[in-house]
């Protein structure tokens, strides 16, 4: 999928995939990456590829972890602090600019080209839009790449399962076999929820929410 594809849908606002609050099954399943001891919250730093300007990144911060992210869309980005409230220190690597303030550092660029060198150390990954955000031919791409990335970090795995034929996407369906297919070799995987998407996925198909805890397998 080309970046033009993700610029275009920012410019134009064509953000259906972006949702207006913070994520409740995020909320509720926080403490498979921040632990049960809110008191050990600030411990933790979560890396949130594709990150979008989505509430989750306030709702983290505001439980006292640390939030990197990469985002393809430097609009997104400056969205995301405008409605956070805070004005970012902007710099410029080989990579790309990085917007940073307090605990909260985005990466923007293509995600391909960051190391685990650039984005240090993390204890977790909330991926709710990015597996859900590449077609098929990218998607073991990307895991084998968020996988050294993050230094096998635990993962948090918010995904869409629906009937392709009705709609296509993005966001993709990701069903329970993708994800076992993409990260088995390297996590143990748990679906912790399976539950029907009220309303349907953009009102168009029936789909089903999953939400999958990857612990390393090492």
């Amino acid at each position: 999928m080309e970046h033009s594809f993700w610029h275009s849908k920012w410019q134009n606002n064509e953000i259906g995939f972006h949702e207006p609050k913070g994520n409740a099954l995020l909320v509720k399943y926080a403490d498979t990456l921040l632990g049960c001891d809110s008191d050990l919250a600030s411990e933790h730093r979560i890396f949130v590829p594709l990150c979008g300007k989505t509430r989750d990144i306030g709702w983290l911060l505001s439980k006292g972890a640390s939030v990197v992210g990469a985002e393809l869309s430097e609009t997104a980005v400056q969205q995301l602090f405008e409605e956070l409230g805070e004005t970012p220190e902007i710099s410029s690597t080989s990579k790309g600019k990085v917007y940073s303030k307090g605990e909260l550092t985005i990466f923007v660029g293509d995600i391909f080209a960051l190391t685990a060198q650039d984005i240090g150390l993390v204890t977790g990954v909330y991926d709710r839009a990015a597996l859900v955000a590449l077609p098929d031919g990218l998607r073991e791409k990307y895991s084998t790449h968020l996988v050294s990335l993050t230094n096998n970090a635990p993962q948090l795995v918010i995904s869409f399962e629906y009937d392709q034929s009705v709609m296509t996407g993005p966001p993709f369906s990701v069903d329970e076999n993708t994800v076992s297919t993409l990260y088995s070799q390297n996590y143990h995987i748990s679906l912790l929820e399976r539950s029907t998407l009220e309303g349907g996925l953009k009102r168009k198909v029936a789909a089903d929410n999953l939400v999958f805890h990857l612990q390393p397998a090492t």
